[in-house]
């Protein structure tokens, strides 16, 4: 194969991949628009009575004794951090700042 036919082959493959990260990235942030919606006042409170019973009826701290105590207390914080970075809305990538990885970039 000669070296133009290599140069579009791979500029083709380029907008290929430039296209499917654009396509994903909309498809995520539809996702993530139909997930914030979907946790309204109603369901957060039936899905938390729903685990309040589950725990009660399992009693994990009668069988896990005293040890499960603290390290219930010290996963608390993790999990009330990682749920109000899940629940923070994702903001764009600019789209005015070229991407330093493609042929463009430099001119």
């Amino acid at each position: 194969m000669s070296l133009s036919s290599e140069l579009a082959r791979v500029r083709q493959a380029e907008q290929s991949a430039v296209a499917a990260r654009t396509q994903a990235g909309a498809q995520w942030q539809a996702l993530a628009a139909r997930w914030r919606a979907s946790w309204t006042p109603g369901r957060i409170i039936v899905i938390g009575l729903t685990a309040g019973l589950v725990v009660g009826q399992a009693r994990p701290l009668r069988l896990a004794g005293n040890a499960a105590w603290p390290l219930l207390r010290s996963l608390a914080p993790l999990l009330g951090d990682a749920i109000t970075m899940l629940a923070r809305p994702a903001t764009p990538p600019p789209t005015d700042v070229p991407n330093p990885g493609t042929p463009d970039a430099d001119a």
